[in-house]
């Protein structure tokens, strides 16, 4: 019963559960399976957690030693420790779902006005062509250059003293904004035109016809669009380590006290001397950022399906 042997049951096991996983997929008939097919690629996650669990009691009824797991509720639920086997991710993972209601209750409906405006309200002459051609640009620029902007805006300018949580938040706020809004115009290029017409042949007015045609028409692209975009905040570190949040801060006590966030973390686990910490511990914070990760994209698909059978 060698390490190499255990490896192998373990391997084994995980790789049966997504062979069966992919026969499924590759054998179905479509057209005589009502399923959606973001809801089958929402299994994959699902099939991965299975593998996992029955290669571990594979090896386990085996005889084999269970390789240890550092991801469990205790680290879920634990502060900063010297002890490996104690540290755990608590604090980043709250100053994570601040940042992330920073950024939502900002960037959305600047994105979704804006794109709005651009579509249904501005003419379509030079100036406006130039804004789009910027903002679609403005979403390709490097995240470092939105954590310099906003160091410069919300910590040395003027002295805001706003706090590292909400300057945080706000920079992301930016660093997402480019994306919504082109995401949002996308969504409402694809409204008919002839929705449009249909209701102002009612007698509605033009916000009317956005309020109750074009944005319910355009939702299920515009939440998807923001979600991801949220998606690629959750991941980001530059931004947030310029505009000061600390890799070890404790549990924020509110919007403008210090924080940390789980990128953060895991990049100062990822340097730590301590092997197990470097090696283990940010394993198990990077599997917990990419869990995060995983369920906004399938809440995303979940909403856009909802949305589809709604309509």
């Amino acid at each position: 019963m060698t390490a190499p042997d255990a490896e192998l049951a373990f391997g084994l096991a995980l790789a049966l559960t997504f062979g069966a996983y992919a026969w499924y997929v590759l054998t179905r008939d479509p057209e005589e399976r009502d399923v959606p097919p973001g809801r089958i690629g929402l299994l994959v996650p699902v099939v991965a957690g299975v593998g996992l669990l029955a290669g571990l009691a594979g090896a386990e009824q085996l005889g084999f030693a269970a390789p240890d797991v550092w991801l469990d509720v205790g680290f879920l639920t634990s502060g900063s420790h010297y002890d490996p086997t104690q540290a755990g991710i608590h604090p980043a993972l709250v100053g994570t779902l601040y940042l992330m209601a920073i950024v939502a209750f900002v960037s959305f409906p600047l994105g979704v006005g804006a794109a709005v405006y651009l579509e249904e309200y501005a003419t379509n002459d030079r100036f406006t062509r130039l804004i789009e051609v910027n903002v679609a640009n403005l979403a390709g620029v490097p995240s470092v250059v939105y954590g310099l902007l906003g160091v410069a805006v919300f910590i040395r300018s003027g002295g805001l003293g706003i706090g590292a949580v909400l300057a945080g938040g706000l920079t992301l706020s930016l660093l997402i904004l480019p994306i919504v809004i082109v995401t949002a115009q996308e969504a409402i290029r694809a409204v008919p035109d002839s929705l449009r017409r249909a209701s102002y042949g009612m007698g509605a007015t033009r916000w009317q016809t956005v309020r109750n045609v074009v944005l319910p028409e355009a939702m299920p692209g515009i939440l998807t669009g923001t979600i991801l975009a949220l998606g690629r905040a959750v991941g980001e570190t530059a931004p947030i380590l310029m505009v000061g949040l600390a890799a070890f801060a404790g549990v924020p006590e509110g919007l403008t006290a210090q924080g940390t966030a789980m990128p953060l973390r895991v990049f100062e686990w990822a340097l730590h001397s301590n092997d197990l910490i470097r090696t283990h511990v940010a394993a198990a914070g990077s599997m917990t950022l990419l869990v995060a990760l995983v369920a906004m994209n399938g809440v995303a698909i979940l909403l856009r399906n909802k949305y589809q059978r709604d309509q």
